[in-house]
């Protein structure tokens, strides 16, 4: 049941969750094991929309997690949709206003790692922002803002590590777009979670960010790229992520 705006920040408050999670396409179904406390609708929120994304549930729950209340936003708005910096980030200042100490980015991004597969799980160590008509000269200076300590506990689980950029989208990059964005080291591509990380380390929460990926970048792979696939893959790595939030929340 959806709460109203007061309800559930009267909920939040009292629970005072120090974790917040942020799930991308096709991505929910990691916190289904989850008992959920409190749950309200974007619609319901001051400043927020319901994403228009397919696999974007467009919900934030106030949940029972492995470490105590945690919150957990299904979906996100992205700025290709139309929206502000603002609007994108709102979940972001939500997040701090709660109390919330450590926050986890998850998205489903293009590989072009060509090690990278369909359903593995990549976390990012840097970033490239490239949105709002950013020049593509800052492709060499990325952004290493991710919760040292956090990268650390990762790796005694072995995970996969790479750099991600964020492109403005809504269209997928073209071949040659990849073979430079390559060429300059990165790992993966997608369309969010760069202007979530910046914010959200300004307002002093630890970040930690994993891309699952869903499929090649363009001009690896001899199939078409589409929303469906990525919706579909995502599903892949849902087991492997549940594992990697529950140690992130630990």
């Amino acid at each position: 049941m959806s709460h109203s705006f007061q309800d559930f920040t009267e909920c939040a408050r009292a629970a005072a969750p120090e974790s917040a999670l942020v799930l991308g396409s096709g991505l929910s179904g990691a916190t289904d094991h989850l008992r959920v406390l409190a749950s309200i609708a974007y619609a319901d929120i001051p400043g927020l929309v319901p994403p228009t994304v397919a696999g974007h549930r467009g919900r934030l729950d106030l949940c029972e997690s492995v470490s105590g209340p945690a919150l957990v936003a299904h979906g996100r708005v992205h700025f290709y949709e139309g929206h502000s910096i603002d609007r994108v980030t709102r979940l972001i200042n939500l997040f701090a206003e709660f109390g919330a100490k450590r926050l986890l980015l998850t998205n489903a991004a293009g590989g072009l790692n060509p090690s990278l597969e369909p359903g593995d799980l990549m976390v990012i160590d840097r970033h490239w922002k490239l949105l709002n008509g950013e020049d593509w000269k800052r492709l060499g200076e990325p952004t290493r803002c991710y919760s040292a300590a956090g990268l650390d506990t990762f790796r005694r689980l072995s995970a996969r590590f790479g750099g991600y950029a964020a492109l403005t989208g809504p269209c997928y990059e073209t071949p040659a777009e990849i073979r430079a964005l390559a060429a300059y080291g990165v790992d993966a591509v997608g369309m969010s979670t760069a202007v979530e990380a910046e914010a959200a380390v300004e307002l002093g929460l630890d970040v930690l960010a994993i891309s699952c990926i869903t499929n090649k970048a363009a001009g690896l792979s001899a199939n078409p790229l589409s929303h469906a696939e990525v919706e579909i893959n995502a599903q892949l790595g849902i087991a492997r992520l549940r594992t990697m939030i529950d140690t992130a929340f630990a």
